[in-house]
Protein backbone atom coordinates (compact mmCIF):
# COMPACT_ATOMS: atom_id res chain seq x y z
CA UNK A 1 0.00 0.00 0.00
CA UNK A 2 1.44 3.44 -1.14
CA UNK A 3 1.07 5.95 1.78
CA UNK A 4 2.98 9.83 1.75
CA UNK A 5 5.66 10.54 3.65
CA UNK A 6 5.96 13.60 6.11
CA UNK A 7 9.00 15.16 8.04
CA UNK A 8 7.67 15.30 12.07
CA UNK A 9 7.24 18.89 11.56
CA UNK A 10 4.76 18.25 8.64
CA UNK A 11 2.62 15.73 10.57
CA UNK A 12 2.67 18.04 13.45
CA UNK A 13 1.04 20.66 11.49
CA UNK A 14 -1.24 18.37 10.33
CA UNK A 15 -2.66 17.99 13.85
CA UNK A 16 -6.23 18.59 14.05
CA UNK A 17 -6.90 20.00 10.71
CA UNK A 18 -9.97 18.64 8.45
CA UNK A 19 -9.28 17.22 5.41
CA UNK A 20 -13.06 17.13 4.46
CA UNK A 21 -15.78 17.90 6.57
CA UNK A 22 -16.10 15.95 9.45
CA UNK A 23 -12.76 13.84 8.18
CA UNK A 24 -9.05 15.60 10.15
CA UNK A 25 -5.64 14.34 9.44
CA UNK A 26 -4.56 11.23 11.09
CA UNK A 27 -0.66 11.14 10.97
CA UNK A 28 1.07 7.99 11.96
CA UNK A 29 4.36 6.39 12.39
CA UNK A 30 5.11 3.31 10.57
CA UNK A 31 7.32 0.29 11.50
CA UNK A 32 10.36 2.21 10.32
CA UNK A 33 9.56 5.64 12.15
CA UNK A 34 8.73 7.28 9.61
CA UNK A 35 5.74 9.83 9.92
CA UNK A 36 3.25 9.23 7.34
CA UNK A 37 -0.39 9.97 5.91
CA UNK A 38 -3.02 7.67 3.81
CA UNK A 39 -3.78 8.07 -0.12
CA UNK A 40 -7.42 9.09 1.19
CA UNK A 41 -6.45 11.98 2.92
CA UNK A 42 -4.12 13.41 0.36
CA UNK A 43 -6.93 12.39 -2.46
CA UNK A 44 -9.13 14.70 -0.51
CA UNK A 45 -7.37 17.20 0.66
CA UNK A 46 -6.69 20.88 -0.76
CA UNK A 47 -3.28 21.87 0.68
CA UNK A 48 -0.74 21.68 -2.24
CA UNK A 49 2.29 21.04 -0.23
CA UNK A 50 0.54 18.18 1.06
CA UNK A 51 -0.30 16.51 -3.02
CA UNK A 52 3.60 17.12 -3.45
CA UNK A 53 4.52 15.19 -0.80
CA UNK A 54 7.22 12.00 -1.68
CA UNK A 55 4.95 8.30 -1.86
CA UNK A 56 6.43 4.90 0.31
CA UNK A 57 5.42 1.75 0.55
CA UNK A 58 3.52 0.99 4.24
CA UNK A 59 5.51 -0.41 6.48
CA UNK A 60 2.52 -1.61 9.35
CA UNK A 61 3.79 -1.74 13.06
CA UNK A 62 3.66 -5.84 14.42
CA UNK A 63 2.25 -5.94 17.69
CA UNK A 64 4.38 -7.89 19.74
CA UNK A 65 2.69 -10.84 21.30
CA UNK A 66 1.48 -10.38 24.75
CA UNK A 67 2.62 -13.72 25.74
Amino acid sequence: MIVYLLTPEQAESLINVEVVQDNFFNPIQDADGNWIISQEEVDQCNIRWVKSLPQIEYNPVIPKDPY
